[in-house]
């Protein structure tokens, strides 16, 4: 979608409006005056401050919250356009809270107020970590479990960025994913255009690349490093904002070196001003993981100190302490320790065992195979990769899931500057098969696939996840016929009931109950395709299932 330089001007110099369709809470600061707010909410804390904006941006902003107990929590603070600064914060608990401000601006300096904060809403489960019991997952801060099926779309942000008033496109398709099981959206903060030949067939409604938007002054064809462009990132909170909402992570990247934006100076005071910016307006969402950048040393713009420099800067100023991954699985294997999970592009057809060797490699983090080679096919040729049907991207996607890794899905009609939004609006045939996911995200939700054991093999033939107890969960792959289990000799004569699981439709056959003997095993439904078994042994006689 082309716009025009005159368009891209009156960009720059909105008005400061608000936005409806923004769901972020938000008060203005009044002393004395109680705010309101929901634990693992983002509350927008407004204040009103006189400043040269030629500078605004750089003046240093926060906040102490202290919790009932006296515990300090620190939140950042950021120039909002205008007259505005605003605090972004996401209450940890529930209770009564009291927050200071801390200024090098006298006028935002030293205000001091008291916040209360209801319990948290259904579905709201705090920013997503490592789960403190296996380094190899991640858990929500409430506790429960997150398996991030992801699915990258690079120019998210560029849906409706020249909408001043609402995200409908953005919208459509963020619905589209969440309602097929995708949790988490791989993203730029920015870009502006690829560098390969685009399809002759290729609307203008769904071109996104060269925008005229731009995250600094001016534009990327003439740009000014020196200013921020506010409005940009406004726009660009709604886009974040809905995820949330929708319960989806926004994995944002926070540079891109391959798809021709003019950067600042790599280190430069413009180049800081960016980065800084970006970590404190986005901290406080807690569905953000930070990727330092898409494939942050392929392409010369950076070397290995930069990106360690950066990765340090960005834990200084984060104050939610979230996420933090480099899209470069050279980086994630040379610095492991620089990393709290790691991002790997590893498109090889012998992919299960590639990953095993992955987490063989660095055992103690979790590894998401951010591009693994499949690019689903669209209505256009975008860039297709190795593997195109939706079939063997899925069976590629099951591979990752099976090796105690985690998949990344690319469909030609949503990634990098192709974005058709309205999937349900396209003919039939030409839809992406994102049901797939939404199939596997029952599996392993039902089965809680996150907390099984990869890697013994458990059979004859596929691969397989288990607990080492009584759940044996395993890939069959389209060509065998037959499954044959491996399973410890002390079960021989217990009753195990198995059923077939069909990824592409999502059915559960009925279960095949059966005793275990010397060599047991399973018939491979007929159908095309790769199957999985689930196979729940039944507890002895007596012993407490």
């Amino acid at each position: 979608m082309k716009y025009s330089l005159a368009i891209a001007a009156a960009f720059t110099f909105l008005p400061l409006v608000t936005i409806p369709v923004h769901a972020l809470d938000h008060a203005e600061f009044s002393a004395g005056q109680a705010i309101l707010a929901g634990q693992w909410d983002v509350i927008d804390i407004r204040f009103r401050a006189e400043c040269d904006p030629s500078v605004a941006t750089d003046v240093a902003l926060g906040a102490t919250f202290t919790d009932a107990d006296g515990n300090p929590h620190q939140a950042a603070g950021f120039y909002n356009g205008q007259d505005q600064f605003v605090i972004r914060f996401t209450p940890p608990s529930a209770g009564e809270w009291t927050f200071a401000t801390q200024s090098s601006l006298s006028a935002l300096d030293g205000k001091n107020g008291k916040m209360s904060v209801q319990t948290a809403r259904p579905n709201r489960k705090g920013g997503i970590i490592i789960d403190p019991e296996q380094a190899t997952r991640f858990r929500y801060q409430n506790g429960d479990s997150y398996y991030p099926i992801a699915f990258e779309s690079d120019w998210l942000f560029a849906l409706d960025a020249q909408n001043a008033d609402d995200i409908p496109d953005t919208r459509k398709l963020v619905d589209s994913l969440a309602a097929n099981g995708f949790n988490q959206v791989v993203m730029n903060v920015f870009a502006y255009d690829v560098n390969w030949k685009k399809d002759d067939r290729l609307v203008p409604e769904y071109e996104y690349g060269s925008p005229s938007v731009y995250p600094f002054g001016g534009n990327n064809d003439e740009p000014d490093h020196s200013k921020l462009n506010i409005e940009y990132f406004r726009r660009l909170d709604r886009v974040v904002d809905y995820l949330d909402q929708k319960g989806i992570a926004a994995h944002l990247m926070i540079y891109v070196w391959n798809k021709q934006v003019h950067w600042p100076e790599a280190n430069s005071d413009a180049d800081n001003r960016y980065f800084d910016y970006v970590v404190q307006r986005y901290q406080a969402f807690p569905n953000i993981v930070w990727d330092v950048s898409k494939e942050a040393l392929g392409y010369g713009h950076s070397d290995v100190d930069y990106i360690t420099q950066r990765i340090k800067r960005l834990r200084d100023r984060d104050q939610f302490e979230r996420l933090i991954t480099v899209h470069d699985y050279s980086y994630c294997r040379r610095f492991t320790e620089n990393v709290d999970f790691v991002s790997v592009q590893l498109w090889s057809s012998e992919l299960h065992s590639v990953m095993r060797n992955v987490c063989e490699a660095m055992p103690n983090k979790p590894i998401l195979n951010i591009e693994h080679g499949g690019y689903e096919k669209g209505p256009y040729v975008v860039f297709t990769g190795n593997y195109t049907s939706p079939e063997t991207c899925l069976e590629r996607a099951y591979q990752c899931v099976f090796a105690g890794t985690f998949p990344t899905h690319y469909w030609q009609g949503a990634a990098w500057n192709v974005i058709i939004p309205d999937i349900d609006a396209m003919p039939a045939k030409q839809r992406p098969r994102l049901d797939y996911y939404r199939h596997m995200r029952t599996l392993v939700d039902r089965y809680d696939l996150g907390q099984l054991t990869a890697g013994d093999k458990n059979s004859n033939a596929g691969f397989s996840l288990h607990n080492g107890n009584d759940l044996y969960v395993y890939y069959v792959p389209k060509e065998c016929e037959y499954i044959g289990m491996r399973l410890p000799k002390s079960l021989t004569g217990q009753t195990m009931t198995g059923t077939w699981f069909n990824p592409f439709d999502g059915s559960f056959s009925k279960p095949d109950v059966q005793e275990i003997v010397q060599w047991p095993a399973f018939t491979k439904p007929a159908g095309d395709g790769f199957r999985v078994l689930i196979v729940e042994i039944q507890p002895k006689s007596g012993d407490t299932p």
